[in-house]
């Protein structure tokens, strides 16, 4: 077995050079604190020592020093106002890093996280323990999109209108007028019963398209602006990135404000944010927004006289061009670029009837627009829709097909530096790229900014508010430069501290030998023969991760003739696998991409990790494909400077999965050949843990019998 390489806390200073694992130690003693911390970097520090106040209260709080290093950093970006990039790995206990300086300084702070379930947790859970060991009276505020709260006035309508599509909808949606009498945040995540993609949801909840504002006859006991006034009166606010993206995009097209104005910003699991940020800088035009809109046009017609005759038919007509259109795209790949789809005569004709429907139900709602605050807003919302899809189609008004992106200017001196030593300048200009993707009943059409650090670095200067980016994997290789780039920072401070972890005795990394490249037909097969001896030996506790769904089903089928019970991703909702996984005590989960991230099982109930293929994002996928095209039409190497980079963090995430505490211990198998026969795999190696590694499949077997 073989060493590998091991990281070491970065100070916290701008542009860093190059970590060098080779030399970096992998369990530095704690370094006395820098003469020249703050005060609050001081205090930070001594919280979380071993006699600080979170240890004398909270039961089972251990003193870290990279926990007390990142906390000191996040309080010295908050009182400089600075951007601070850092990596924190897993088991660091970033949360309380945080949250203590937050508290500490009482600054107004929002911490947005990657999920509405990180959300809950952080605030239900973590921010009351650290801000009661503290024992700061700081008012907090869980502030979450408005498609998350009961909206009374859609409710009320929607009793009225018996669109269930089968009896378990109405006892559905039976339990929820019931909640509704009781609850007092109208929080949707308090119906634990109502399944994340209930077709109910649309009917009891609004948008910002359909929300009638101060003209809505429950403007008083709106749930969204009860939750957005605590926001403003709390001094740390939890929001997502979904709320907090679009919040910025707002903002860039002056529509004004949701979230309050702030002092500090934490983004945890930051490295979902600029995949994220594309999309809400984006515009986009779908199926069921439509159907809505149709049929909400006709809802309101109740209370205005003669209104139901007129808007009737282009209501119709609306509703039936949605439903032609998704058919003549039946022949189409369920996602491709804007010349893929005016390839098809059918749906070039299909959005010529669209257009023309949306046009009219405009025409028809004008003059009974002022009847009723309803039908104003249908109104907006037929002009906006109509907009947008004459935007997509346009040619002329600055857009990109995917096929047709051209490189930005070579860009300014600024973003050149950004990008790094030896890294090629982001493309600068807004452009997009335009395309479609396509679901069982609904489409999408969607036009995607290639480069949104502009917007991002925008937003962050006019907030003159300090911006803390963390996450357990962040840094490629011990660098920050793909990230920063991505985010539009430039020369950020930033920090890179390891996992408390003792890799050496927890941890084993197996590469398999003798397997054939992942494109071979039998690649499947070979691994999961590979890696038999190995769950055998475990007694199952397994997560196999896949690059494709065709490969899950194939590995699924090889290993159903175990002794383990098996749990494959499609076959049951995500938190009931997970659910049945960890009670299973000795289960086999399979997952594809989606599970990279969130599969957090402690415990023995998880001892190996197996990844199939090294997760380079599809080829195929438009947006990937017009940003590489981007990169090298401005003379860089798009498999050095994206691919690479973006596949190195999201294998990071996957073998994040395996050990989650100091006493787990596992086995990692990466099975990609190419991670010792091609070059580029040092990269990959290089910004893992420290894992001994081994090619033995003895060794990984004997691990599961050492005490």
């Amino acid at each position: 077995m073989s060493p590998s390489g091991s990281t070491a806390a970065v100070p916290a200073v701008p542009d860093h050079p190059a970590h060098d694992p080779a030399t970096a130690g992998s369990g530095p003693a704690p370094a006395a604190p820098p003469a020249h911390e703050s005060a609050l970097a001081r205090s930070s520090r001594a919280a979380l020592s071993d006699d600080g106040l979170l240890a004398s209260v909270l039961p089972g709080f251990r003193p870290r020093s990279a926990q007390q290093d990142l906390s000191a950093a996040v309080a010295t970006a908050f009182e400089d106002r600075e951007p601070l990039l850092a990596e924190a790995g897993t088991g660091t206990g970033k949360t309380f890093a945080y949250l203590v300086p937050a508290l500490l300084s009482g600054r107004k702070t929002i911490v947005s996280t990657g999920t509405r379930a990180l959300q809950d947790q952080l605030y239900h859970r973590d921010l009351p323990r650290v801000r009661d060991a503290l024992g700061r009276g700081l008012r907090t505020a869980l502030l979450k999109g408005r498609a998350n709260y009961l909206c009374r006035h859609r409710l009320e309508r929607a009793r009225g209108e018996n669109r269930f599509q089968t009896p378990a909808q109405a006892v559905h949606f039976q339990r929820i007028v019931a909640w509704s009498g009781r609850t007092r945040m109208g929080d949707l995540a308090e119906l634990e019963s109502l399944p994340e993609d209930s077709p109910l949801l649309p009917m009891v909840t609004s948008t910002a398209e359909n929300c009638l504002g101060s003209e809505c006859p429950f403007w008083g006991e709106c749930f969204v602006v009860q939750a957005r006034q605590r926001a403003q009166e709390a001094d740390v606010v939890v929001v997502n990135h979904h709320l907090l993206l679009a919040d910025l995009a707002l903002k860039q097209e002056g529509f004004g404000e949701i979230l309050p104005g702030a002092e500090a910003f934490v983004i945890d699991e930051a490295h979902q944010l600029p995949e994220l940020a594309a999309q809400f800088f984006g515009e986009g035009l779908s199926a069921r927004p439509l159907v809505e809109l149709a049929r909400d046009a006709i809802s309101e017609c109740r209370e205005v006289a003669g209104a139901l005759a007129m808007l009737q038919e282009p209501a119709r007509a609306l509703e039936q061009a949605t439903r032609q259109l998704r058919a003549a795209m039946d022949v189409l790949p369920l996602r491709g670029t804007r010349p893929q789809l005016l390839a098809v005569p059918e749906v070039v004709e299909e959005l010529d009837a669209l257009d023309a429907a949306l046009l009219a139900l405009a025409v028809a709602l004008a003059p009974l627009a002022d009847a009723a605050p309803g039908l104003e807003a249908c109104l907006l919302r037929a002009r906006d829709q109509h907009g947008r899809l004459g935007r997509w189609r346009d040619l002329d008004d600055g857009g990109r097909d995917a096929g047709e992106a051209q490189a930005a200017d070579a860009g300014t001196g600024e973003s050149q530096a950004a990008a790094g030593a030896g890294a090629p300048a982001a493309p600068t200009r807004d452009d997009d790229v335009r395309w479609y993707e396509l679901s069982p009943r609904g489409f999408r059409l969607q036009r995607t900014p290639l480069d949104v650090s502009g917007p991002l670095r925008a937003h962050r200067e006019r907030s003159r508010a300090a911006w803390v980016f963390t996450s357990a994997t962040l840094a490629v290789e011990g660098r920050f430069d793909h990230l920063a780039r991505r985010l539009g920072l430039y020369q950020p401070r930033t920090l890179l501290v390891p996992s408390p972890f003792d890799w050496s005795t927890q941890a084993l990394c197996y590469l398999p030998p003798g397997l054939p490249e992942p494109s071979a037909r039998d690649y499947t097969a070979a691994i999961t023969d590979a890696v038999r001896p190995v769950l055998e030996a475990s007694g199952g506790r397994a997560f196999l991760l896949f690059a494709s769904h065709r490969a899950l089903r194939e590995a699924a089928e090889a290993l159903r003739d175990g002794p383990w019970p098996l749990f494959v991703q499609g076959e049951a909702p995500r938190h009931v696998l997970l659910q049945r996984f960890r009670e299973s005590g000795n289960g086999v989960l399979l997952g594809a991409a989606s599970f990279r991230e969130g599969v957090d099982v402690a415990g023995g109930a998880l001892s190996v990790v197996v990844i199939d293929k090294l997760p380079f994002a599809s080829p195929d996928d438009p947006v990937f494909e017009a940003r590489l095209e981007a990169i090298r039409r401005a003379g860089g190497n798009p498999f050095r400077d994206e691919q690479v980079p973006q596949a190195v963090i999201a294998l990071k995430q996957g073998v994040g999965r395996l050990i989650r505490t100091e006493t787990d211990r596992g086995v990692l198998v990466l099975c990609d050949p190419r991670l010792l026969g091609k070059g580029y795999g040092k990269r990959f190696l290089d910004s893992l843990p420290p894992f001994p590694r081994t090619r033995d499949a003895a060794d990984a077997v004997a691990f599961f019998g050492e005490a």
